[in-house]
């Protein structure tokens, strides 16, 4: 599965391909090595906000400032580097950081979620988490084996590296990095939430797979299907009640749960 697109026309369909290469021999369990990132729009990049900024020399500002004016919001604990840049891209501030989960009923939501794109296309992106280790550093490699882990934690990346700058040092060739967020609130919990990030903040990740060997693929979500896609995963309770906990979920889940759909299907189709 090496940038295979899939198109599927149907929830059955749909069902398949998000689960493929779900099945783990050694185990002889469904344990998928994949991260998932669904988008409204298949023309969408997989480009960071730090990306769209435009700027990346502004990310030690940015971050810098983000620290000093939030300290008292950030607990003991979450003291590292990595624990900051989470933070911040939790937050919304622009960040090298992209946004990755678990589940793909989760990506699934994503690409789903927005009204104004129900005329296009949208996509999920699914990366192997497990192949991109071969690309890591040594020291990381170690890291990694040593806890017998797949996925970094911010401790575990802080007991090699403990600033930006220096993680482009660790090796001359670009890698990405898969890392799981601390527990900041019951969004990242429910969304079950991965960042990637990529040791050079102008690489995009997309660009980065090509060439190498790690898994991935791409299913486009038909538009003719959103609608059908959205009121299987309400009923199935995933929604912004679930995702993003507190007032702003509810509303906007209850917005859409008395939309006219109807009124939608008169309307004269966007270009």
């Amino acid at each position: 599965m090496y940038g295979k697109t899939i198109e599927v026309q149907s929830w059955q369909e749909l069902q398949e391909a998000l689960y493929v290469d779900s099945w783990n021999e050694q185990l002889q369990r469904y344990r998928s090595a994949y991260v998932y990132r669904g988008l409204e729009d298949k023309s969408y990049e997989l480009t960071t906000t730090l990306n769209r900024l435009g700027e990346s020399h502004l990310e030690k500002h940015l971050l810098r400032n983000f620290r000093k004016y939030a300290q008292k919001q950030l607990k003991s604990e979450y003291t590292s580097i990595w624990n900051w840049l989470a933070l911040a891209q939790h937050h919304g501030l622009p960040t090298r950081l992209l946004d990755w989960t678990y589940s793909p009923y989760v990506a699934l939501h994503f690409a789903t979620a927005n009204f104004d794109r129900y005329h296009k296309d949208g996509i999920i992106w699914a990366v192997n988490y497990v192949d991109s280790k071969s690309y890591l550093p040594d020291q990381l490699s170690l890291i990694i084996e040593e806890e017998g882990s797949h996925i970094f934690t911010a401790q575990m990346l802080e007991r090699v590296v403990d600033n930006l700058p220096q993680l482009g040092m660790l090796k001359k060739d670009d890698f990405a990095i898969f890392f799981e967020p601390p527990s900041i609130d019951d969004r990242i919990v429910n969304q079950y939430a991965v960042f990637s990030m990529m040791s050079d903040p102008n690489i995009i990740i997309s660009n980065w797979l090509t060439g190498r060997s790690v898994q991935h693929f791409k299913i486009i979500i038909p538009a003719k299907l959103k609608w059908e896609i959205r009121d299987k995963l309400d009923q199935s309770n995933i929604n912004e009640r679930v995702l993003f906990p507190g007032m702003d979920g509810i509303a906007n889940w209850l917005k859409r749960h008395y939309r006219d759909v109807r009124l939608e299907n008169a309307r004269p189709e966007k270009k």
